[in-house]
């Protein structure tokens, strides 16, 4: 077998087996799950009308449903890549990396089965937020069949991005626990974004912190190709930031991962 034909196997291989720990012990993506399906409940029903009087000019709790949805779509991703990063390092440190390091398959294919399958469980995460969005009133405005092609492959770049700067955390760990805290701002900074409210509504000081960061970009672009507003220079600017993270966490994760452990 050619060297990429025994890549494509033992990754597979290795895609088969996270997916199975996904189906087994399913607790650990669930928690994660919670945290923005709550959020949107909360902001919606209680938060709804006085967030969307400040948007608006008056309270209209559907308007501020269709603002809100994008940007917990995204960070649905981020919650979930936080689960890739525990089961990374958890492999880490209970000894089978070392027995994988000993087989005869392809040193990649242990780092591309989490990453295939921590992007297919974001996915998965995101339709199910997004289906929990249309149960409670969001309604994407017009969008076009090439639209929703590009949000659903700007999600999976995303999703893409995240879970290699995830397995790059995971791997420089000691241990679950500290993986979990290494990941936290990957639920942090969508709070920090224009998740539940518009940059230039926020103090002058604030908004490069918000506007400067991966989050912003995506959001402000799913948001358009959902919604129809505008995007401008929100759509390369996304593209560049999933681009620069994927490339980030790859070296990162495979520098590490190649490192004979000592």
């Amino acid at each position: 077998m050619s060297t990429l034909s025994l890549a494509v196997r033992d990754s597979t291989t290795m895609l088969r087996r996270n997916l199975l720990h996904a189906r087994r012990y399913p607790s650990l993506t669930l928690n994660l799950l919670l945290t923005p399906i709550m959020l949107l409940l909360l902001f919606v029903y209680i938060f709804g009308d006085t967030m969307s009087a400040g948007i608006s000019g008056g309270p209209d709790r559907s308007a501020y449903i269709a603002y809100l949805v994008p940007g917990l779509l995204l960070m649905t991703i981020g919650s979930t890549t936080i689960g890739t990063a525990v089961s990374v390092s958890m492999d880490m440190t209970e000894g089978i990396i070392a027995r994988f390091r000993t087989m005869a398959i392809h040193r990649s294919a242990v780092l591309v089965g989490h990453v295939i399958g921590s992007v297919l469980q974001s996915v998965a995460s995101v339709v199910l937020v997004g289906a929990v969005g249309v149960a409670i009133g969001f309604r994407s405005t017009g969008a076009t069949a090439l639209e929703w092609l590009a949000a659903f492959g700007l999600l999976v770049l995303f999703a893409t991005a995240l879970t290699w700067i995830a397995v790059g955390m995971g791997l420089v760990s000691p241990n679950a626990e500290a993986a979990s805290n290494n990941a936290m701002p990957l639920i942090f900074l969508p709070l920090i974004s224009s998740t539940f409210v518009p940059v230039d509504s926020m103090p002058g000081w604030f908004q490069p912190i918000a506007e400067y960061q991966p989050f912003t970009p995506a959001i402000e672009t799913l948001r358009g190709l959902l919604l129809g507003t505008e995007i401008g220079h929100n759509g390369w600017l996304a593209v560049a930031w999933c681009l620069g993270l994927a490339v980030l966490g790859y070296f990162w994760s495979t520098a590490r991962f190649n490192d004979d452990p000592k």
